[in-house]
């Protein structure tokens, strides 16, 4: 707060600059201190709600798993011999067991040349080559800047509108040769080059064997992958194979032995379930223990909440608890409630699970327990959208954060304005206050005056009675 400079009274000899100060001070206290007082609740609360909007996005963050019954009642997919095979499963997969047996995996075709020369640099020819996999090619122009080996790699490697092959150089003691391997597997991705005008030299890298130009020595066919599973047969341009079995990806990795099959199982997977369901628990209780924390009055150490007694909390605890203790008669058979999960409700507000409960139940009813907790009319997803009301941008958090805001500005206006008062009142009172000390030494001049005047007179009437 501003104050005038002021020294102590000539005439009064008080020290007005304290007394201006100290009644200033005393002036401003009850105002001073009831905005403090408003401003400390309302930091508070601003506080307050933070801590329950984390725990409350943190509690949030373990429902998209619940609310996918995809995600939650997943499927396992193991190979006996992972050696020849991974494999994954969504829910939509069927428990049970295959057996696979792969008979060649999808190759890239992969070209080379058929006659070394020297080096990568020596020269090759000019013209254009054109080079074709599958439906797709590209005319390459070699003039006498790149007509070398190392120059045709690099034309070919660049172009714009490659088809789907990669060039390099192997060096031998035979000397350099020119190959060409195919980026995609499968029959169809077969390479050719043919090449026109120029000066003929590239003709040593023509290869197209249906019109008998097999200047290039082809060391790889492009094939398609074949297996069978349960002794069909089947076929596949890639190794990664999601087709054959409704709701599994196999990914090839090599050939079975000849009639030696390996074994895919298909189970489910409870494991993953539990994980999810107890990870959601956890977060439940942490929301569950924040908000008792911040609404609720410890007797121990006589500390109220900061949100003691909060419409907005209770509420939500109230009809956050509906939604968990649900039943739903729609469930005929299986788990309809958390509590026949093993999810049960303590008297402090929080939940425990019985793990051995949820894992039988898991293993026997691993559907009922996605239709309980996902979907359209599961619980989590009823969670998911009664807390999204409160999360969402403009929901309730946003808006009781904007009211506390402009609660907070409020009081910086009003401390502002008080201090611009106790300013004016400060010059106020220090201007009286100089005015009397001004008034007080003029009466004491005058005092002095009319002492020195009246110890003269009489000074002198006694001398001549003398």
């Amino acid at each position: 707060m501003s104050s005038v400079i002021s020294s102590t009274g000539i005439g009064s000899g008080l020290d007005i600059n304290s007394i201006v100060t100290s009644l200033t001070t005393a002036k401003a206290a009850p105002e001073t201190n009831a905005l403090n007082r408003s401003k400390t609740a309302l930091t508070a609360q601003v506080s307050a709600f933070g801590i329950f909007n984390s725990a409350l996005a943190t509690f949030q963050a373990t429902l998209a798993t619940l609310e996918d019954p995809t995600k939650l009642a997943g499927r396992t997919a193991t190979l006996a011999d992972t050696t020849i095979a991974t494999a994954t499963a969504t829910s939509s997969a069927v428990a049970g067991q295959y057996s696979i047996q792969v008979q060649n995996l999808a190759t890239a075709a992969s070209l080379s040349s058929t006659n070394a020369v020297a080096s990568a640099n020596a020269t090759i020819g000019t013209g254009a080559l054109k080079i074709t996999v599958g439906g797709a090619s590209s005319t390459i122009s070699i003039d006498g800047t790149n007509n070398t080996l190392q120059g045709i790699v690099a034309a070919i490697n660049s172009a714009v509108d490659n088809p789907g092959v990669s060039a390099s150089i192997i060096t031998t003691t035979a000397g350099a040769r020119l190959v060409l391997s195919g980026t995609a597997t499968g029959a169809t991705k077969a390479i050719t080059v043919t090449q026109s005008g120029g000066d003929g030299g590239l003709a040593v890298l023509a290869y197209d064997p249906a019109n008998g130009l097999n200047n290039l020595t082809q060391t790889q066919a492009a094939q398609d992958a074949n297996f069978s599973v349960n002794g069909y047969a089947a076929t596949s341009a890639g190794n990664q194979v999601s087709s054959v079995i409704t709701g599994v990806t196999l990914n090839l990795v090599k050939a079975t032995a000849v009639n030696t099959p390996t074994t895919l199982t298909i189970g489910t997977d409870t494991q993953g379930a539990q994980t999810t369901i107890s990870t959601f628990v956890t977060a439940l209780n942490g929301l569950q223990t924040s908000i008792q924390s911040l609404t609720g009055y410890n007797v121990s150490t006589q500390t109220a909440g900061p949100l003691l007694g909060n419409q907005t909390l209770l509420s939500f605890q109230n009809q956050l608890s509906k939604i968990l203790g649900q039943v739903n008669s729609s469930i005929s058979s299986g788990p309809n409630s958390l509590a026949a999960l093993g999810i049960a409700a303590n008297p402090q507000g929080t939940f425990s699970t019985n793990s051995t409960t949820l894992s039988n139940t898991l293993t026997a009813n691993l559907d009922s327990v996605a239709k309980l907790l996902s979907g359209q009319n599961g619980i989590a997803t009823q969670i998911d959208k009664f807390v999204t009301q409160y999360t969402q941008a403009g929901g309730l958090l946003d808006t009781i954060s904007t009211g506390l805001q402009s609660g907070l500005a409020n009081v910086a206006k009003q401390q502002a304005d008080l201090t611009a008062r106790m300013v004016v009142y400060t010059a106020t009172l220090t201007a009286e206050y100089n005015a009397m000390d001004t008034a007080v030494a003029l009466l004491k001049q005058t005092q002095t005056y009319l002492s020195q005047a009246f110890n003269t007179n009489f000074g002198s009437s006694s001398t001549s009675t003398s």
